[in-house]
């Protein structure tokens, strides 16, 4: 298996630059050349999109940006495949024979069955996605075949040794997810190593949460190293780890691509000293939760609606970290929507308040689920 040397810094397409800021679609071409451009100047070659990203139009602005204006094997391009828009085996193709015309780029490099969970798993083997990738690679329309991971280790496990034909593994992975119980970044990307699967890195700024960090943070990097960028930390951490191929990141202007590229155009990696400064930040940032419950599961023994609170809080308190504004959604809505199959919804709570009689925080539990409803359901029907 041999991958085209990749500097470690790829082009996630994304977050481009908008012309309107409520209309994901609206892609700023002309800003987004331009940061092509210096990307590819500075010696990098590794771009990523995919079918849905940006309303449907980043693979669509990959061609106006990138594959129309450069020689094919002067960069790479990856895309996926996401479950939620097949239902058929000849959706497949369409789908793909569409990406291969939007993008105008004649094959992919690397092709991912996107978002591999445990709930769109069984829909991939359904239709045989696996060896569909393969056949397009067998085809020579794809150079790589993979698969992008937002799941437990001992999964990802199962999956790799069931298909060993996978190639890489994307996933998404920074210092305040590398001991998260809902991400679990180290986990994955340990089994991910053991599987001898090359890793991708996904949200390694976690959507821009890393980038816009608590001011104790701030001044415990900016007091280490003033002349670095905060967010550089965090892109740093990913790419020091030994077993990362490519680190994306989701670059929205070209002050952010002047900065990115800078610090990695001659990547050094972390010092131990450095990826323990990370750890410390990450710590700074935990303490910042918006419900302080240890994980007891005192309230839950009880509880008429088999609500699994504590999960709920950690989602919660994950979420209440993101910069919301910017992101819109996290991956906190689906870990939510996939508990709520088995237990108690937040708004499920009928108030009875024997999870606040028995809590040995002194938690006002009722209150926090309301919250939790709040922002997990209320864009529900």
């Amino acid at each position: 298996m041999q991958f085209k040397p990749e500097k470690k810094l790829g082009f996630g397409l994304m977050r481009l630059p908008l012309l309107d800021k409520t209309d994901s679609a609206s892609i700023d071409l002309e800003q987004a050349k331009k940061m092509v451009d210096l990307f590819i100047e500075r010696g990098f070659t590794y771009f990523d999109t995919a079918w849905m990203y940006h309303s449907f139009a980043s693979e669509s602005a990959a061609k106006e940006i990138l594959t129309s204006r450069y020689p094919r094997e002067s960069f790479t391009l990856a895309t996926k495949l996401h479950a939620e828009f097949f239902e058929t085996f000849e959706d497949r193709d369409r789908i793909f024979d569409e990406q291969l015309r939007k993008t105008g780029a004649g094959y992919f490099d690397y092709y991912l069955l996107h978002g591999v969970e445990g709930r769109m798993l069984p829909k991939y083997e359904r239709y045989d996605c696996f060896n569909w990738a393969l056949e397009k690679k067998k085809q020579g329309l794809v150079r790589h075949v993979g698969l992008s991971y937002h799941d437990t280790p001992e999964l990802l496990d199962e999956i790799l040794t069931r298909h060993p034909e996978m190639e890489f593994v994307q996933l998404q992975i920074n210092y305040l997810d590398w001991e998260s119980q809902w991400i679990q970044s180290r986990g994955c990307y340990e089994v991910a190593t053991k599987h001898g699967k090359p890793v991708i890195v996904m949200e390694p700024v976690k959507g821009g949460t890393l980038a816009n960090v608590p001011e104790r943070v701030t001044e415990l990097f900016r007091n280490y190293d003033e002349s670095r960028s905060i967010p550089s930390w965090a892109i740093r951490f990913v790419a020091s780890l030994p077993n990362v191929m490519v680190v994306l990141s989701g670059m929205s202007s070209l002050e952010q691509m002047e900065d990115n590229t800078g610090y990695m155009q001659d990547f050094v990696p972390l010092t131990e000293e450095e990826r323990q400064l990370c750890f410390r930040a990450a710590d700074i940032i935990n303490n910042q939760t918006a419900v302080s419950c240890t994980a007891c599961h005192y309230c839950t023994d009880g509880c008429p609606m088999q609500i699994c609170i504590p999960e709920y809080f950690s989602l919660y308190n994950e979420d209440m970290r993101e910069n919301l504004e910017e992101k819109g959604w996290t991956i906190s809505f689906t870990n939510y929507e996939m508990l709520t199959e088995n237990h108690g919804k937040a708004s499920d709570c009928i108030q009875c308040g024997q999870c606040e009689g028995v809590c040995p925080q002194h938690l006002t539990i009722i209150e926090f689920l309301r919250n939790v409803a709040e922002h997990f359901e209320s864009g529900q029907d």
